[in-house]
């Protein structure tokens, strides 16, 4: 009778934390609604608090996760570095990286690593930023977006450091380079060797960014700035310099070509006119 008693007990408890288990998915479920809800009211704080309590009540719950991390890069402010905004930043990295951990469908993979990636962009983390850039490239190498996002990553690398070193010996840019100025041809020589392998990687990452996207014109624009960039570290080689600007010409103008069609196909949307695709 004993054993009977105690088998009873046992599976009445068992029960019990079935039961439990199953009531603290279904709140976990109404406080993701709610905090959906608020979200889309722009009740940004609410919404924190709403998906927090998903996220505890059902740990496992991956779009409160998501929806979590959302709402924190909501209240992000690019280029604010107060400590309210930076733990807003890592609360935000924090809750996409237990996303990628939790080993979820590639879509909420990648928009996690991208969503790590702008936030380590914006904190000027260049390395930590493309590692995952890279992360969203392989699991979906169709997406141009992070190509494009490691060629911005590699030429604001080159770009600042490179001009605030020209600014210390009053040189702009290689048209203003004097040849027999020891100084200067021995800096130009080190941003070269420096900046040469962030360049390549740029125009590596941009021309498969701009591949994978025909009318990438915001890609296209930095290919023209990462040519540019190479052509000022060309030194005394003005052969090399001329046909770098040539090739930045080029992509100026094709900038210049899509956003004008991506500007008429606009205009006659709105007119709810026929749009008729240009011919290539």
């Amino acid at each position: 009778m004993n054993k009977y008693l105690r088998l009873l007990t046992f599976a009445a408890v068992a029960l019990a934390l079935f039961s439990s288990v199953g009531c603290d998915k279904l709140k976990a479920r109404d406080q993701l609604n709610k905090g959906v809800k608020a979200y889309k009211d722009n009740h940004y704080e609410q919404a924190i608090n709403n998906f927090q309590k998903a996220v505890q009540l059902d740990p496992g719950l991956i779009n409160a996760r998501m929806y979590l991390a959302t709402a924190y890069v909501s209240q992000y402010i690019p280029g604010v570095e107060s400590e309210e905004n930076l733990r807003t930043a890592q609360s935000a990295i924090d809750e996409y990286q237990k996303v990628i951990d939790a080993n979820p469908a590639r879509e909420q993979k990648v928009n996690s690593a991208k969503g790590i990636a702008y936030l380590l962009l914006n904190e000027k983390k260049w390395d930590d930023a493309k590692k995952y850039y890279r992360m969203a490239s392989e699991l979906d190498p169709n997406d141009a977006e992070p190509y494009y996002s490691v060629g911005v990553i590699d030429w604001s690398a080159c770009y600042q450091p490179r001009m605030e070193e020209r600014a210390k010996l009053g040189v702009k840019s290689l048209d203003n380079l004097n040849p027999k100025n020891k100084d200067e041809k021995k800096l130009c020589e080190q941003l070269k060797e420096k900046n040469g392998p962030l360049i390549q990687e740029g125009l590596d990452s941009l021309n498969k960014a701009t591949s994978l996207r025909q009318d990438y014109d915001d890609a296209m624009a930095y290919m023209n700035l990462m040519y540019r960039e190479r052509a000022d570290v060309e030194c005394d080689d003005l052969a090399a310099r001329q046909e770098d600007l040539k090739t930045a010409d080029h992509w100026s103008d094709e900038v210049m070509k899509v956003r004008k069609i991506k500007a008429d196909k606009a205009a006659q949307a709105a007119q709810g006119g026929i749009t008729v695709d240009q011919p290539k």
